[in-house]
């Protein structure tokens, strides 16, 4: 503990430990942090679901009935209905034939991908060798992903970023292995789109399966807001989609969405669904209505593309740097850590909220402001926030 103390007090003399901040209010486009009202610039409430009024009334009376746990694993005693309602409701959106639960999208990806890389000899079952396969994996994907692939024990092979004549040539090299391509759809910290169209061409020219892990696409890319699969027009070639319900869903939990036989066999195989407990029924009561939502209200996608653009284009007039962002979460990169941390702390001291992101969530000297949009900002709320970051 020693050691740790030390690490800690000097995080703490170099300013890089965060500032965790206190919220007590819903997750609208204005908060209250801290006691004080601000504009929120970093939510992932996406499409305003976590506070639409039929989404809570959902979630309330699911609670009323079920009560506020399900009492156990989905294996056990807590499989209800409304998960299973759900997981129809997720697979039809996604354009699947079946879809997972799993408690967190984290979880999801940290059941998925050992389950798929790593079958142990039990029985007489046939054996899913980690000698004989290979991860493939972008060197941006989300932290979920990284320690997914290092809980898989397969070899694993880190292509550069949407690099798509690195990922050909270790594709190339490892002919004969099993392969699995692992992509987040959106990447979280810089708001750019994987090369879907390009990354399943070459798993069918290379024999690979691929996995999209579209968290911050689902609900939101695309025409019906299906996701990045959608969005790049690969449907039916993506052997593995997963999502979370934490972002344009308004709720909790994570999911994978497939064929019949890659559900079933997550069903018997992934240790983060068979030893947790399930999502509790008010969670998944309001993600079902939130589904509903986003089905009948292609309106909520349109505004909040019309603030990513209003929001994105007045950034890039003022000169700020906001990378190869196309969605709607709007990198504004600082570089310097203790300037970063100091500009964000300027924004709430003027009434924005959004916190800086430093090392471990990006590279040192990579640090920045990590801007999200909702489709609930109004014009008068991003023309302030534009007219502090140029005060600033």
């Amino acid at each position: 503990m020693r050691e740790i103390k030390k690490l800690l007090d000097a995080a703490d003399r170099l300013g890089l430990y965060p500032t965790i901040r206190s919220v007590s209010s819903k997750a609208d486009p204005e908060v209250e942090v801290d006691g004080k009202r601000v504009i929120s610039f970093c939510s992932n409430n996406y499409l305003g679901l976590a506070t639409n009024e039929k989404v809570i009334s959902a979630s309330v009376e699911a609670t009323r009935k079920y009560g506020t746990s399900c009492g156990g694993s989905r294996m056990i005693s807590g499989n209800l209905v409304l998960q299973e309602e759900l997981e129809r409701k997720i697979a039809e959106f996604k354009g699947e034939e079946a879809s997972i639960l799993f408690m967190t999208g984290f979880m999801a990806n940290t059941g998925t991908i050992p389950a798929m890389m790593n079958m142990p000899k039990l029985f007489n079952l046939p054996i899913i060798s980690q000698d004989k396969n290979l991860i493939l994996s972008d060197e941006l994907n989300h932290a979920s992903i990284v320690d997914a692939c290092r809980l898989a024990k397969a070899e694993r092979r880190v292509f550069k970023h949407r690099d798509m004549n690195d990922l050909e040539r270790a594709l190339k090299k490892n002919g004969k292995k099993r392969k699995l391509i692992v992509t987040d759809g959106v990447f979280s910290m810089d708001g750019d789109i994987a090369p879907l169209k390009e990354i399943a061409g070459l798993a069918s020219k290379h024999n690979a399966m691929v996995m999209v892990d579209d968290a911050h696409a689902t609900g939101v890319l695309g025409k019906n807001g299906r996701g990045t699969i959608e969005h790049c027009g690969v449907e039916g070639k993506i052997d593995i989609t997963l999502g979370t319900c934490s972002k344009a869903f308004g709720g909790v939990g994570g999911f994978v969405a497939g064929s019949k036989d890659l559900i079933r066999f997550l069903r018997v195989r992934a240790r983060q669904y068979i030893f947790s407990s399930a999502l509790p029924p008010g969670t998944s009561a309001g993600i079902i209505e939130a589904i509903e939502q986003i089905r009948k209200r292609p309106e909520l996608r349109e505004r909040l593309w019309k603030n990513v653009e209003l929001f994105k284009e007045g950034l890039k007039k003022l000169g700020f740097d906001t990378l190869e962002s196309e969605t709607q979460i709007i990198p504004v990169l600082i570089g310097d850590e203790k300037k970063a941390i100091r500009f964000s702390e300027r924004l709430f001291e003027e009434g924005v909220f959004i916190p800086c992101v430093r090392w471990p969530a990006v590279p040192e000297g990579k640090a920045r402001l990590r801007c999200t949009v909702m489709a609930t900002h109004n014009e008068e709320q991003i023309e302030k926030a534009l007219e502090v970051f140029k005060k600033i």
